[in-house]
């Protein structure tokens, strides 16, 4: 079985740039490198969020900021939903705790005029 190819990040930005600059066709240059469309195209979307060692374009780094928010906002969303439906229990050790201080049942009154 034939090992998977790899290439660098610059081999990467240079066919996306050579493919940005409008010079040649992209099906060209995928001919020329031996290289599948879809693979240009992914490459291309890196190369727009910058991962490609270089800076990313303004859009799609807020894309990708967008993006890894919606994502967080899901998951807290989910937990919500799981403490909503379980109410919360006390541990079946720690029943209702009984102070240890005496109870006061009635207080004596003593009224103004008792001299008793």
């Amino acid at each position: 079985m034939r090992k998977p190819r790899t290439f660098t990040a610059e081999f990467k930005r240079q066919v996306v740039e050579e493919v940005l600059s409008g010079t040649t066709g992209p099906a060209q240059i995928c001919r020329r490198h031996s290289l599948s469309s879809g693979l240009v195209y992914h490459w291309k979307k890196q190369y727009a969020r910058g991962k490609l060692n270089n800076e990313p374009t303004q859009e799609e780094a807020l894309l990708d900021r967008i993006n890894k928010l919606e994502q967080m906002l899901g998951k807290l969303t989910q937990k919500m939903r799981v403490f909503k439906k379980k109410p919360c229990r006390m541990p079946s050790g720690n029943k209702r705790k009984i102070s240890s201080l005496p109870l006061i049942s009635s207080l004596s009154k003593v009224s103004k005029g008792d001299t008793n």
